[in-house]
């Protein structure tokens, strides 16, 4: 099958009152990890790139990794949207759409209203002369090291999305109810209720960011109250490392480089198998 739309995905997440799960990756292990997975479990999956993964610390090139997804759906049954992750340089959007990239996101959520509404239009006008899908963010997941999660002026308001979903025509959008990026310090309690005020007010797909270490049984709730997207780096990238360094030690005798990729996949693939049940489709 050949890549199929983010926001196809996403409306598949909605009627089955759920949420696609979206990975970060890297390389080829991760991806190929997720996809096998996926197909194995027959579940629609998002693999997203973060921008300072290619152009920061050059572990791959846009196009390449967008030809590499392309490739890896191509081979599978299951439905695989790409995505381009956190970006708020316009030029660098446009440069990944050129890419090959089908969906993106524009991170406004660090300007004003008016100038997140601004820019994401902007996107959004540009975005669909080439059919491709963009997702904003609204309110500002902060980081967990910080322990600004608890910090309800940065969290969307339900008033404000409707204005925001309006006035920009974006397909989706990130909201802020108390997720964080990085490894929590504490464990993160949902706004729930404030994601039932958020949907009610707007008709697109919710995503929520800052998927590590959030418990499952609040994930679930948050899946059936308008969250279709969830999006899922830290902890997959920590065990990316551990699975590299695990190899290392207990192959530094008889190891090599060749045997490497699959004890890594083998290892991503438990995992993968594990945080896939979230998705109810």
């Amino acid at each position: 099958m050949a890549l199929v739309k983010v926001s196809e995905i996403l409306r598949r997440a909605d009627e089955a009152n759920t949420s696609a799960i979206a990975f970060n990756c890297t390389d080829y292990n991760m991806s190929y990890s997720v996809v096998a997975v996926a197909e194995e479990l027959k579940k629609p999956v998002i693999i997203m790139l973060y921008p300072e993964h290619s152009h920061l610390n050059n572990c791959t090139q846009l196009a390449g990794f967008a030809g590499m997804i392309r490739e890896l759906a191509e081979q599978v049954e299951t439905p695989i949207g790409l995505h381009l992750d956190h970006s708020s340089d316009y030029n660098y959007i446009m440069k990944a759409i050129r890419a090959g990239f089908p969906s993106v996101m524009i991170d406004g959520s660090m300007l004003s209203l008016e100038e997140n509404i601004l820019i994401t239009k902007k996107v959004v006008e540009t975005a669909k002369n080439f059919g491709c899908d963009v997702e904003a963010e609204l309110g500002r997941v902060g980081f967990a090291a910080n322990s600004d999660q608890d910090n309800l002026d940065m969290y969307t308001r339900a008033d404000v999305a409707a204005k925001f979903c309006k006035e920009t025509g974006v397909d989706s959008v990130a909201v802020a109810i108390g997720s964080a990026h990085g490894v929590y310090i504490e464990t993160p309690k949902l706004d729930l209720k404030r994601l039932d005020e958020i949907n009610s007010a707007t008709d697109i797909p919710l995503v929520l960011h800052g998927g590590s270490g959030i418990p499952a049984e609040q994930l679930e709730i948050a899946f059936t109250k308008g969250i279709n997207k969830f999006n899922v780096g830290t902890e997959f990238f920590q065990l990316y490392y551990d699975s590299i360094k695990e190899y290392c030690e207990e192959c530094k005798e008889k190891g090599n480089v060749f045997d490497m990729p699959k004890y890594v996949q083998n290892k991503l693939m438990n995992y993968l198998r594990e945080k896939m049940k979230l998705c109810k489709m």
